[in-house]
């Protein structure tokens, strides 16, 4: 069992419900997550969530948050899949599936979905935590189609200025 062994990195570890994590320099995506056995474990695949890259890759840097929401700990982790002959997948699959949110049928049912749709990645403390950066620590914007400029609101009557 790999532990984590950095202390913040464990206490915020444990607590993981989510976790940002980012793929050889890219975006870092919010992905759901359980913590067990010193691991974060995520799924990823169809009806489930999406983080581009991590599933063919073989370490990946792991953002945590702390009780107030902003950043704690940024640390590197192997990353590691778990398939359903390993014999893992039945404690951590069932156990995940138990605790995903809006799960159609039951935790045994949604397991056997991701056995054959999806894939389930352990994220395992592979050294050192980040040194913290400025204390912004502040992403930058992405390009995105959504941004629209907006009109200046429809006023049936005029209104006075006091």
């Amino acid at each position: 069992m790999v532990g984590m062994t950095d202390p913040l990195v464990e206490e915020a570890g444990k607590k993981a419900a989510i976790a940002w994590v980012a793929v050889a320099g890219g975006p870092a995506y919010a992905l759901w997550c359980l913590p067990q056995d010193g691991r974060l474990h995520v799924v990823l695949g169809p009806g489930e969530q999406s983080a581009p890259g991590l599933a063919e890759a073989g370490s990946a840097t792991v953002t945590l948050r702390g009780d107030h929401g902003g950043a704690v700990a940024t640390y590197p982790a192997a990353v590691e899949r778990i398939g359903p002959q390993d014999e893992r997948w039945a404690s951590v699959a069932v156990t995940m599936a138990g605790k995903r949110l809006n799960a159609p049928g039951t935790a045994e049912a949604l397991a056997a979905r991701w056995a054959d749709e999806c894939v389930l990645l352990a994220l395992s403390p592979a050294g050192e935590p980040v040194p913290r950066g400025d204390a912004s620590e502040r992403a930058e914007v992405r390009p995105t189609p959504a941004a629209n400029a907006t009109r200046k609101p429809f006023r049936l009557h005029r209104v006075r200025r006091r």
